[in-house]
């Protein structure tokens, strides 16, 4: 066996066990696993239709399936449906989860505006001027990239279009809750908070 340098120094030796204050971070963190676990057991495994509330928001008229604040055992996803009235569409609204949706009746598009990024000393974003169009029908699966920019239209002038939002609530959880309405559906304009920047 070769003798090698300490890697640590007696400075920092001494400076590892210097300080006064003293937590229990630890422990109150595995008390609040157990709390947790045990609330958990009682959360909801099947939410019936009409334990699913519906909420005028800036993004238009949807109807929560899952959401956090509505006692579930799912932790990472929150879903709603989306209603959109002949002729009309959502409002335009970006994320940076990834969102998936799924077309259960009518036609329409979504616009998209990509986003560019870098971070040398702070993070710049930059959108697509000129958006890319998806038209959807019923049956078929919408993907909307990170923090891209998007808005989805009814091009049905009878029928209302009903789309299925999965949200990702994971990247909140890690420090990343940036979520902007850059503008309100029509018709939803008083519920409309105008972004920061």
């Amino acid at each position: 066996m070769t003798d090698r340098p300490a890697f640590a120094d007696d400075t920092e030796r001494q400076r590892a066990r210097s300080g006064d204050t003293y937590v229990d971070f630890h422990a109150e963190a595995l008390k609040a696993s157990q709390m947790f676990r045990e609330e958990y057991r009682d959360r909801m495994n099947v939410v019936k239709w009409h334990e699913m509330p519906m909420e005028r928001s800036a993004d238009g008229l949807i109807k929560h399936i899952v959401n956090e604040r509505m006692d579930t055992k799912e932790c990472c996803i929150d879903i709603y449906m989306q209603f959109i009235p002949p002729g009309g569409a959502t409002g335009t609204s970006r994320h940076l989860s990834e969102e998936v949706a799924f077309v259960v009746e009518g036609t329409g598009y979504d616009l998209h505006y990509d986003v560019r990024f870098d971070c040398k000393d702070e993070f710049v974003w930059e959108w697509e001027t000129t958006p890319k169009k998806f038209e959807w029908g019923p049956g078929d699966f919408l993907y909307i990239p990170p923090y891209c920019a998007h808005k989805r239209f009814n091009a049905g002038a009878d029928t209302e279009a009903r789309v299925i939002v999965v949200n990702s609530r994971l990247m909140r959880a890690i420090g990343f809750d940036w979520f902007d309405q850059l503008e309100p559906a029509e018709g939803f304009e008083e519920f409309w908070v105008p972004p920061a920047d």
